[in-house]
């Protein structure tokens, strides 16, 4: 009796954009079912990226990568390409043994989930800077008439600015000399 070891392989599948973006469920769905079908464990699957394509594959000329960290046995990986081939959902794959990567390498960001996060950052830097732009508006609205006609009070706009400044520093600005 021979015992099997599982390996960690990294798998990436590429889709028609439009049937992805119409029924992602369904294409994660072919691709789990291939892996299951050849005794699979899926570690991750989620969406990598969606690009244009360096050549038209069956007359699509855009296409969305799912990228897949899934455990298998070494003679399962050509039937997983097999079935992958046989699919009509799938247009690619590419396995690569994937040993060498960490949980935290698996877990890293795509450039989708950057995208997002970037996105998310954005419209929260917005939202921010809208409700600081508001907030002295919000004041003066707010504040009591009282509180207003009290600081243009303290305003006195009647000297001119070299008077103020003589006023509030006690020095005396020196114009320029003028010649006799």
């Amino acid at each position: 009796m021979e015992t099997s070891v599982k390996k960690l392989y990294e798998g990436l599948f590429l889709v028609d954009s439009a049937e992805a973006a119409a029924n992602w469920e369904e294409s994660l769905t072919a691709i789990k079912n291939i892996l299951e079908k050849a005794q699979a464990e899926i570690v991750s699957i989620r969406k990598w990226d969606e690009r244009k394509l360096a050549y038209e594959i069956n007359r699509k000329d855009r296409g969305t990568y799912i990228l897949c960290y899934f455990r298998a046995e070494g003679g399962k990986i050509r039937d997983i390409e097999r079935d992958v081939q046989l699919s009509e959902r799938i247009m690619r794959t590419l396995i690569l043994c994937a040993e060498h990567m960490t949980q935290e390498d698996i877990e890293k960001d795509t450039p989708v989930t950057r995208t997002e996060k970037s996105r998310e950052s954005t419209a929260q830097q917005a939202k921010e800077k809208s409700e600081e732009s508001k907030r002295p508006i919000e004041t003066v609205v707010n504040a009591p008439a009282a509180e207003i006609e009290q600081s243009d009070k303290e305003e006195d706009y009647s000297q001119e600015p070299e008077e103020k400044h003589e006023e509030e520093t006690g020095v005396k600005e020196i114009g320029e000399a003028s010649e006799p």
